[in-house]
């Protein structure tokens, strides 16, 4: 309640005085989650405002769609105009938590060659952070190279290939068999895909199976080739899909759907982090298409440009100014570690419209 009244004039200027309420209500509502009336704000900030001055603004906010009352003798909530108002007046104005940011620097301060893994740890720890789910987007990185390749069967003629990366990718494949495989056949194929990667132990298989091994080991080394130099969109990460069943928002099953629906649909989630990173700076969307989900976003850097996003998704009531300081925390601990690792590693990097094959070593370094 402390930060409530230091952000409220102590006087405010008429003239600025419903903008004051409204900023002040959104705060009050963020904290307790209960309809506002016009004496719990006058008592929590605006003593010098009379609570029936407040009502009067309460009716004209809700005119203009910035409040609405649930029921005729209660008080107000904001509606998703009046978050967007409040996102948007303090967006300059993050709120850092010392011991927080001090946790967040250390879980993500890292230098590393498995790129990926750490990609994908760091939207697990902002979303631990945040309460939120987390969805990033990265460029690609060169020099990797395929570490290990698995086989798990799905049926008697197909089987899931799953090729795992020294930068921590995991890329699966399906693949076809004329005849049946058993668990033993697939755990012998595996032995020589790893022949082929290190040169060591060949294994001796019936000449019907090093052909299909043979088969399968080429098949999936192109096409992980073809992905890996020609790609169109960038990496996409995303964790903390459980996160949104925590709040009391997400209750109902249409707003949960909306919610999940949107982390789904990787269009939509790229539209939200192109138009973040073309504007270079934190950005937020909340309501509009988005309905009860808030979307928050902020760029990382590489060597001072700017190669990807971290956003988060939650409902519209979240705390906005202290998840504005955890992503400008994020943001700068992310970009200084990325630098410093491509750099330790002589690790570069390409964008989606950029496309090489000079720099892939499939089989080693």
């Amino acid at each position: 309640m402390e930060l409530m009244k230091s952000l409220v004039p102590r006087k405010p200027p008429k003239d600025q005085r419903e903008k004051w309420v409204l900023l002040g209500l959104v705060e009050l509502y963020l904290e307790t989650g209960k309809p506002i009336g016009s004496n719990t704000l006058k008592e929590k900030g605006f003593e010098s405002v009379s609570s029936a001055t407040i009502r009067n603004y309460f009716s004209k906010l809700e005119e203009d769609g910035y409040l609405k009352q649930q029921h005729s003798s209660g008080g107000r909530v904001p509606t998703p105009a009046a978050y967007k108002f409040y996102a948007e007046t303090y967006l300059k104005s993050p709120l850092w938590d010392d011991k927080e940011k001090r946790f967040l620097q250390t879980a993500l301060k890292k230098e590393t060659r498995e790129l990926a893994g750490y990609l994908q740890a760091v939207a697990e720890v902002l979303s631990e952070a945040s309460r939120c789910a987390v969805f990033l987007s990265a460029p690609r990185f060169d020099h990797d190279f395929v570490m290990d390749i698995k086989l798990v069967g799905i049926n008697s003629n197909r089987c899931l290939c799953v090729l795992i990366t020294d930068f921590g990718q995991v890329h699966t494949e399906l693949l076809y068999a004329d005849k049946k495989m058993t668990s033993f056949t697939l755990k012998r194929l595996e032995s020589f895909f790893r022949w082929k990667l290190t040169g060591l132990d060949k294994p001796t298989l019936p000449l019907e199976e090093e052909t299909l091994a043979a088969r399968f080991y080429s098949e999936v080394m192109m096409r992980h080739l073809v992905g890996s130099t020609h790609f169109t969109t960038e990496d996409i990460y995303k964790t903390g899909f459980s996160k949104l069943l925590a709040y009391p928002d997400f209750n109902d099953a249409t707003a949960l759907a909306e919610g999940l629906g949107l982390f789904e649909n990787e269009h939509a989630l790229r539209v939200l982090l192109q138009e973040c990173s073309k504007a270079g700076d934190l950005k937020c969307w909340i309501g509009d298409h988005l309905q009860a989900c808030s979307a928050l976003a902020i760029p990382y850097r590489i060597n001072q440009s700017i190669v990807g996003v971290i956003a988060l998704l939650g409902p519209n009531r979240i705390p906005y100014r202290k998840l504005f300081g955890l992503l400008d925390t994020a943001s700068e601990t992310i970009s200084e570690s990325l630098t410093k690792s491509l750099y330790k590693f002589k690790i570069t990097f390409r964008q989606p419209e950029t496309a090489g094959f000079e720099y892939l070593l499939l089989e080693n370094k």
